[in-house]
């Protein structure tokens, strides 16, 4: 691995471990035993990784999203397999989610990505939304209203599970990452077919 991996890897496991606004580019570079001329040379700010961070959980998104886009025949459990694997994927950078207010607003740059994900994804959902619409697993009635605040819920769950999974259940990333998108999943049962219903009911039901 090279040395500006190795930096990478090592900054994302430690704001994991302890928080974006403890950890210094001189905690990385003595937790890899360098110098930090050495990992300046690579990196000048801690916030010069976080940028590259928040680029690579971008990245890692567009790949799910895009996998999800090119199945034909959608299914409930492709919906559940997304959903499941984004919330895995937002658990390794969890970091970002429990510090996003005070990274949006010391980081212009990510402030600038994040308003534009916002807006390319609700067209992606949209899009995904109508497949499962022509593959019969929603509903053909849901107003366009409801569909299109869908993907705002789905934000709104999405950008803060993390912080209240800290909050209010402290569940491990298993626990949490199975519940917490369950909970997502509910958004979509009142859109699925009777026949979907079924199959929901059966496979998906969050335990209390």
């Amino acid at each position: 691995m090279k040395t500006k991996d190795k930096i990478l890897s090592k900054a994302l496991e430690l704001f994991n471990e302890k928080g974006y606004n403890t950890i210094t580019t001189r905690h990385i570079a003595a937790d890899l035993n360098i110098s930090a001329g050495n990992l300046h040379y690579h990196f000048k700010y801690s916030e010069d990784i976080i940028k590259i961070l928040f680029s690579e959980l971008i990245l890692k998104m567009d790949v799910l999203l895009n996998n999800l886009q090119k199945i034909e025949n959608k299914t409930l459990e492709d919906l559940y397999h997304f959903t499941f694997s984004t919330y895995d994927v937002f658990y390794s950078f969890r970091f970002i989610f429990m510090n996003f207010f005070d990274i949006l607003k010391n980081i212009p740059v990510i402030e600038s990505q994040y308003e534009s994900i916002n807006i390319t994804r609700k067209d992606e959902f949209q899009i995904i939304f109508k497949g499962f619409q022509k593959n019969n697993i929603f509903r053909d009635d849901i107003p366009d209203f409801i569909l299109k605040s869908l993907t705002t819920q789905i934000f709104i769950i999405a950008d803060n599970w993390i912080i209240h999974n800290s909050l209010a259940f402290k569940m491990n990333k298993d626990e949490a990452v199975k519940h917490y998108a369950l909970i997502q999943m509910n958004l979509f049962y009142p859109l699925l077919t009777v026949e979907q219903q079924k199959l929901y009911e059966e496979k998906y039901i969050l335990e209390s």
